[in-house]
């Protein structure tokens, strides 16, 4: 059976949402981060020589990075479910890679300048908060904004609730949803309508809650 080695207030959780929509049977392997560092422990390690989450063992098989992990089980265990029509292909390529490669890069930058001031030595932090609150809006929230807009622009133009525009979540929606979900519960009002009803369609899905169950603590689906 197909075991997802998920890690709590992480990406694995989008791997147990696509699971449950397309019913795939999997067994579980939980993981708690350090509550100090945040880091994932070390056991991963042994499965990932990255020792990061997801990672999924299915036999033979072991596979790390959401995106991977979202293309192989759509292609073994689809039965032709959540694959995007011709013509939401080029859109569902282009955000099944833009999750990742470019929205997520930000949101981490973000947050290792909101983490950083808060980490220094108390003689320092009004120096570190300044400089680092100058980067942040500077750098950060500039480009933030331009690409919470584009996501907007984008789901304001689909033909569904969709990235892809069909009548289900394709790969793109499981790549895009950790990313957006974390804007909307940390920053809420940051992000349009359009971004947080995705999310709440996302989280009003019956297989969405049964992933969450299974999963266990999961910050962001808090909205």
């Amino acid at each position: 059976m197909l075991t997802v080695h998920h890690l709590n207030h992480s990406r694995s959780q989008r791997i147990l949402w696509l699971l449950e929509e397309l019913q795939v049977p999997y067994e579980i392997k939980k993981y708690e981060r350090d509550t100090q560092t945040r880091r994932a422990p070390s056991e991963l390690l042994a499965i990932s020589p990255l020792g990061k989450a997801p990672v999924i063992t299915d036999g033979d098989v072991t596979l790390a990075e959401s995106g991977a992990i979202v293309e192989y089980v759509i292609a073994k265990y689809g039965n032709g479910k959540a694959v995007p029509s011709e013509a939401g292909y080029l859109d569902n390529l282009y955000f099944n890679h833009y999750a990742e490669g470019s929205l997520m890069p930000i949101l981490v930058q973000k947050y290792i300048f909101d983490a950083v001031p808060k980490n220094v030595p108390f003689y320092i932090r009004p120096i570190v908060n300044m400089v680092f609150g100058q980067l942040d809006s500077r750098i950060i929230q500039p480009e933030l904004k331009k690409h919470l807009a584009m996501v907007e622009a984008h789901l304001e133009k689909s033909q569904s609730n969709w990235f892809a525009g069909g009548q289900e979540p394709t790969s793109a929606d499981y790549q895009m949803a950790f990313p957006l979900e974390a804007i909307v519960h940390v920053a809420p009002t940051a992000v349009g309508p359009l971004i947080k009803k995705y999310v709440k369609v996302i989280h009003n899905r019956e297989a969405y809650k049964k992933a969450l169950e299974k999963g266990g603590e999961y910050a962001y689906a808090k909205l």
